[in-house]
């Protein structure tokens, strides 16, 4: 079954997502504060800081948090909300709602059931970094938020190097540093990267150079790291592509082996492995190894 939305013209209450300011407050559009004046009700990670927008336009509008611990239980009440009448924004602490923040599951179900959803153009670091980074922005992946130990960002730095996209990232200030290191030991030390901290504020800031120089400025003296971080790395070089394939010479049941062997993986995790590496499906990978 089709589903047609037509979201001009159609009455009935909406949910509208709303991207809010990622630094600089004066970054809402016009359209955005139009919405969030007239929403019955704002759903936000934050009560405190979207009040502090709300503050900031004079708006009086009621607050009810939507974080992750929450997003569960408050995804019934506001999607019946809705359905009783009501108009609901939902935003995030900055920028685009939805991206690396909660909400996925709250649109899934709201186009589900039949409630429009608006969202608004606005705000997002990651566009933002990338278009200033100085790197290609013809093609780009974003992967979000690295997670924490090191084996699994491994793996995940090395899933994304056979893709001819510019990398984006979402970094902390406590782990930058340590995020650069793994990427000089994963990836090519002299490949291209850009740091950018403190978007649309007033010590906004991007740092570029080779992996191994931005990570030698992160530990230096000179360096501020503070704040918010993307960092952008560039595409691989279609050359660099072809002879960084370690496993070209070994047949897809060797390659399996390797990562038993070497990595001390379970099959399944072997062959996923693989799969991600060669572009095929785990199972077709599969079948093959037990061939």
């Amino acid at each position: 079954m089709v589903n047609v939305q037509k979201s001009f013209g159609e009455e009935g209450a909406k949910l509208y997502v709303v991207p809010t300011p990622i630094g600089n407050l004066e970054d809402l559009t016009f359209r955005a504060l139009k919405v969030l004046e007239n929403a019955d009700l704002i759903a936000c990670e934050d009560t405190r800081q979207t009040q502090k927008l709300l503050n900031f336009f004079d708006l009086n509008n009621s607050l009810i948090s939507f974080h992750e611990h929450s997003h569960d239980k408050r995804t019934e009440d506001i999607l019946q909300r809705i359905h009783n009448g009501e108009s609901l924004a939902l935003v995030s602490d900055a920028g685009m709602p939805l991206i690396s923040d909660p909400g996925y599951t709250l649109v899934s179900r709201a186009r589900e059931e039949g409630i429009d959803v608006v969202v608004l153009p606005g705000a997002n670091a990651a566009l933002c970094a990338l278009v200033g980074s100085g790197l290609p922005t013809n093609s780009f992946t974003f992967a979000g938020f690295l997670p924490k130990k090191k084996k699994e960002i491994v793996n995940i730095l090395e899933s994304l190097d056979q893709q001819q996209h510019t990398l984006i990232f979402y970094e902390s200030p406590y782990r930058v540093t340590k995020t650069l290191e793994v990427m000089k030991e994963v990836y090519s030390s002299d490949r291209k990267v850009t740091l950018a901290r403190e978007l649309t504020k007033k010590f906004e800031e991007y740092i570029s150079g080779s992996i191994n120089d931005v990570y030698d400025w992160s530990i230096s003296d000179d360096s501020t790291i503070r704040g918010e971080f993307c960092i952008i790395v560039e595409p691989i070089d279609e050359k660099d592509m072809e002879s960084d394939i370690w496993w070209d010479d070994l047949s897809l049941v060797e390659h399996v082996e390797y990562y038993m062997e070497n990595e001390q993986l379970k099959t399944k995790a072997a062959v996923k492995r693989v799969s991600q590496d060669r572009g095929l499906s785990s199972r077709d990978v599969y079948n093959e190894f037990h061939q």
